[in-house]
């Protein structure tokens, strides 16, 4: 099984999967009487129809066992999924690219610094969230509508790889 190598998660190497959430090196401009930066349209929400709806939920999510097998990945293929950090904590990331199915050998991993969140684009895969504490909270924008949003895949034997980040 080959191990990921974690990658510090910056806007240039995630751009294939998405939008890096995060104001360090995002232009802005002052509102509310010059009192307030506003970091303006850091990523968009994707939805495949008009009917569709962008909706805000907050997931908390328990940490796995790690290392990690990490045997399967998702994708929304009618919308994207942001995480946004509530609690300050780094979390994990693992994606592949855009396909009909993740190809082992493409699959990456990133690590926040706590202050970043990230926008899956439409149909990236991913693994389900990450934590590195015990347990976090996470806004999460995503769509709601009609149809599935969810397709998974799960790794044969000799495409599982292995998380360890704390090796």
């Amino acid at each position: 099984m080959r191990t990921l190598k974690i990658e510090p998660l910056t806007k240039e190497a995630f751009a294939p999967f998405g939008d890096v959430i995060e104001t360090d090196g995002s232009d802005h401009f002052m509102i509310n009487n010059g009192s307030t930066m506003r970091f303006h349209r850091l990523a968009t929400v994707e939805t495949a129809t008009p009917d569709d709806k962008a909706i805000i939920s907050i997931f908390r999510a328990d940490a796995l066992d790690m290392p990690l097998t990490v045997r399967m990945l998702e994708r929304h293929p009618l919308g994207s999924q942001a995480f946004i950090p509530l609690l300050g904590n780094p979390f994990l990331i693992v994606v592949a690219p855009l396909g009909d199915a993740p190809v082992s050998g493409l699959v990456r991993a990133f690590v926040t610094n706590g202050r970043q969140g990230i926008n899956y684009h439409r149909g990236v895969w991913h693994h389900p969230v990450l934590t590195i504490e015990k347990r976090d909270d996470f806004l999460v924008v995503d769509r709601s509508g009609t149809g599935n949003n969810c397709d998974e895949h799960f790794f044969k034997e000799d495409e599982l790889l292995i998380l360890a980040p704390h090796q």
